[in-house]
């Protein structure tokens, strides 16, 4: 698979889902904040399953 996350969508991802999981370690939200692990993990790699089925890029052409 390649890339089809830009730059700016993968530090978005990661920051959310790093929020969410601090907000579950420590008790702020319910265990669902848990779920920040997949934002997390897509934006670590660069590859969106979601994005690849609607066929959606936010990668700059030059990085693909």
């Amino acid at each position: 698979m390649k890339i089809n996350e830009g730059k700016l969508d993968r530090n978005l991802r990661m920051s959310t889902g790093l929020i969410l999981i601090g907000l579950a370690a420590t008790g702020i939200i319910g265990l669902w904040g848990y779920i920040g692990v997949i934002p997390l993990l897509t934006g670590a790699i660069g590859i969106c399953p979601i994005y690849s089925l609607l066929g959606k890029n936010t990668c700059p052409v030059g990085t693909r």
